[in-house]
């Protein structure tokens, strides 16, 4: 399958308009499910099968979100919202059942400004970074959680390394838990010519 690009309505915008929208994309939401997490291409990645029946919900958007001269361009939330006030909240469980069909598991947002001028490994590797952002919940041994149901239990998932380099420095990446990193580092890259120029919101949120 083609990879997907973002609408001609959300790049061919007059900056001065201030033309900002949210716009749900089947088309992308397909071609993740079946290039990272369903199909048999040379991309899928067994690391996301626990999303193989989850409720994923897609969205491009033109809005700008910069933060500290750096722009957001991919963010995953982990659905219903919860930090809002009644209104606020109710409003957005409106909006976003209505976008797809009643409330996913998962939301994740894309900068269509920043995808239209990516590569093709470049917006791979945007996309896979939200999409290991939507984990499995773990109990208190470690193991995945599951619903009465049988579905996983979802949980917005942290990065693999938090460190400081100065500790790998002075103690070594065996001591700061970080030997698999640069272990991944240090190999080959599956995918070559990625280079995401950009911040994930979901990732300052967690710092926050």
């Amino acid at each position: 399958m083609t990879r997907p690009y973002p609408p001609r309505n959300m790049i061919d915008v007059v900056e001065y308009m201030a033309f900002y929208r949210f716009e749900p994309s089947e088309e992308l939401h397909d071609w993740i499910m079946d290039t990272f997490i369903k199909g048999d291409g040379p991309l899928i990645n067994e690391e996301h099968q626990h999303l193989a029946d989850a409720h994923i919900g897609v969205l491009w958007t033109n809005c700008d979100n910069s933060r500290n001269m750096r722009s957001v361009i991919g963010q995953a939330e982990l659905m219903p919202p919860m930090a809002m006030g009644k209104w606020q909240r109710a409003r957005a469980v409106q909006q976003i059942e209505e976008w797809f069909d009643g409330m996913p598991d998962f939301l994740l947002t894309f900068s269509a400004p920043a995808a239209e001028g990516m590569n093709d490994a470049t917006f791979c590797a945007l996309i896979e970074h939200e999409l290991y952002h939507c984990g499995q919940a773990r109990d208190e041994f470690g193991m995945p959680k599951f619903k009465k149901d049988g579905m996983p239990s979802f949980a917005i998932r942290g990065h693999d390394v938090e460190e400081f380099v100065g500790v790998v420095r002075r103690y070594g990446a065996e001591a700061a838990g970080v030997q698999p990193m640069i272990d991944a580092a240090n190999a080959k890259p599956l995918i070559d010519g990625a280079d995401i120029d950009g911040i994930c919101g979901t990732c300052l949120r967690a710092a926050a």
